[in-house]
């Protein structure tokens, strides 16, 4: 196989999928699969819909786009503001759109009108994470306004914590949303068909045995594809941390110093380099780098250590593993690292079923780290 590549494990995505599905379900939640980290790839979107994943997410157009053109014909929602300059594109390939600004939601209106369809819209509520959402005493007037327009079908409300601030999901947050659905509801006379609480840091939230209101749609990515819930970076019990693996080249393996010689300046990506000096390592390099992939994402095998990174060179402490040009070295993934190298034309992207997965490497644990 060529390297680098993603081996992309459909049997353990499923499984995570199905593990997911009946636990949530259990609590009254659907689940909407969010595609952004592999766009428009083959294989994924298709065994969660088989799972019983209940729609796909994205916050692209292009990739929703890429998914109307393989057949994809579920509910495939836009989960980022829709940008004016691409309604008529929305409207095309999305069902759904999840809104904060008035004027794009007008806009929607009359692109819809032209193109003789309907358009679901959900409302994003701020609720302290500090991203997207309309302020909570500002979304009676949204909601009222939104109601008046032609060819638009309110669809419900949601909010997203843990991104930009790493706000926690919990009782009071998801409380305060549960209530201002049931206030929409007594004020206009709406059955809200989708109360979204979240991403996959909301899993912990939802399965933590408390009421989970009115909250019936999660928005999940990190946790079906790699098993973690966000907030602290933990394996979630029971699902796969290995579905996805990124495989890459050795490119040289030489014993060097670990300190630099000559006058120091900045380094490719503008850092200075650590002042260490550990004498002399068994150093290899990988013919992948920061183009391809967030190195501070990658879980080395164990025994070894990621010790720099260019454009398109990974170096790395293996310690006493040696390593001869040519072999191959397995990592694990963040979610950062996972986006990064599925976007990256330089890296090849390999579904395989579970009897096809080589014996993999014994990697380091996840690390806590914000996205």
């Amino acid at each position: 196989m060529t390297t680098p590549r993603l081996q992309i494990d459909l049997d353990k995505i499923k499984h995570n999928a199905l593990t997911l599905v009946e636990r949530l379900g259990a609590h009254g939640i659907a689940i909407t699969g969010v595609t952004k980290a592999f766009p428009g790839y083959p294989g994924i979107a298709d065994v969660w819909l088989e799972a019983g994943v209940g729609g796909l997410g994205d916050s692209r157009v292009e990739n929703i786009e890429a998914m109307r053109r393989r057949g994809v014909a579920t509910r495939i929602s836009l989960i980022r503001s829709p940008m004016m300059s691409q309604v008529e594109r929305v409207i095309a390939a999305a069902d759904i759109s999840f809104n904060t600004e008035l004027d794009v939601i007008r806009k929607l209106s009359s692109a819809a009108g032209s193109a003789g369809r309907s358009h679901g819209v959900v409302l994003m509520v701020e609720l302290g994470d500090l991203r997207e959402g309309i302020m909570p005493d500002n979304l009676h007037e949204s909601v009222r306004e939104v109601l008046r327009l032609p060819n638009i079908q309110l669809k419900g409300i949601g909010t997203n914590l843990a991104c930009r601030s790493g706000v926690a999901p919990d009782q009071n947050n998801m409380g305060k949303l549960s209530a201002l659905a049931d206030s929409i509801d007594a004020a206009f006379g709406t059955a809200l068909e989708i109360v979204s609480g979240g991403n996959s840091a909301s899993i912990k939230w939802a399965l933590g045995g408390g009421s989970t209101g009115r909250i019936n749609d999660l928005r999940l990515g990190e946790s079906l594809l790699l098993g973690l819930e966000p907030l602290h970076r933990q394996p979630i019990d029971g699902l796969h941390g290995d579905a996805i693996t990124l495989v890459a080249e050795v490119i040289e393996h030489k014993v060097k110093p670990t300190q630099p010689w000559g006058e120091i300046g900045q380094t490719a990506f503008g850092a200075k380099p650590p002042a260490v000096n550990r004498g002399h390592i068994s150093q290899t390099i990988l013919a992948i780098g920061c183009q391809d992939v967030d190195p501070d994402g990658l879980r080395a095998p164990v025994g070894t250590r990621i010790i720099g990174a260019s454009s398109d060179h990974l170096v790395l402490d293996c310690g006493n593993r040696p390593m001869a040009v040519g072999a191959e070295v397995t990592f694990g993934l963040d979610y950062s690292a996972l986006v990064r190298a599925m976007t990256s034309p330089f890296v090849d992207k390999v579904a395989m079923a579970r009897k096809d997965v080589a014996e993999r490497d014994e990697l380091e644990p996840p690390r806590m780290r914000r996205c």
